[in-house]
């Protein structure tokens, strides 16, 4: 039966692309790179910042940390809100929540932020669990999100070992299949995203849905389940 659902943030959740190629953008800039196609920043979307800047840009270590705190400048107060919900997403949530199933949140999005977005948006009494990485850098891999929100799912329902049988994770990219995998959780790739749909069939996922809609109707289907 069904019980958990996992959700990525960016690109699942939220279509945050202006907010994040504009963060990048500013971030580039100081260290003399312009960048004025936006689009061409679209694959920082997903994966840690700082490993996109490594390989993207050819940074160090140091200067990927230097530059996620430049991104965090415009980011933090403006970045933040140039986004918005896909439509469909608040009733989905509204749905499993008001259905028993524990809604939780694992986004390698710091998870400070992670929660002004859900407050922002009206949807933060939905989950159950807010997973997100940290702003020092020490919980940024996909899988340690996953781990952490289970860790906090488990503490939460008062029980020893979180269920991963019990529980899908749905993003967008192939690093939250790869950060499922690490658990054998089942795992829910979207197409309306930020995954290329070619990224998506090679992960060989449990299920992708193209739209909303079908996502939707997946998960509703699978309520009171066995």
């Amino acid at each position: 039966m069904m019980k958990y659902v996992l959700f990525d943030l960016d690109g699942t959740i939220t279509d945050p692309k202006t907010g994040i190629t504009k963060s990048v953008q500013y971030a580039l800039k100081k260290f003399g790179i312009e960048v004025t196609d936006l689009d061409s920043l679209c694959p920082f979307i997903g994966p840690p910042l700082y490993k996109s800047f490594e390989e993207f840009y050819g940074f160090s270590h140091e200067q990927a940390m230097q530059a996620v705190d430049e991104y965090r400048v415009y980011y933090n107060d403006t970045g933040i809100f140039e986004c918005t919900v896909y439509e469909g997403i608040p009733q989905l949530l509204k749905a499993l929540h008001e259905n028993g199933i524990k809604v939780m949140l694992a986004t390698s999005k710091p998870e400070e932020y992670a929660v002004r977005l859900l407050k922002h948006f009206d949807i933060y009494e939905y989950f159950d669990v807010t997973a997100g990485s940290t702003m020092s850098g020490s919980r940024v891999e996909k899988e340690d999100i996953i781990e952490y929100a289970m860790k906090q799912a488990a503490k939460l329902e008062g029980i020893e070992k979180f269920d991963v049988s019990q529980s899908y994770m749905v993003g967008d990219r192939k690093f939250d299949y790869i950060g499922a995998s690490k658990f054998e959780m089942p795992c829910i790739l979207v197409g309306y995203g930020y995954g290329e749909l070619e990224e998506l069939e090679a992960c060989k996922p449990y299920a992708i849905k193209m739209t909303v809609k079908d996502l939707s109707e997946f998960l509703i289907s699978k309520i009171g389940r066995e």
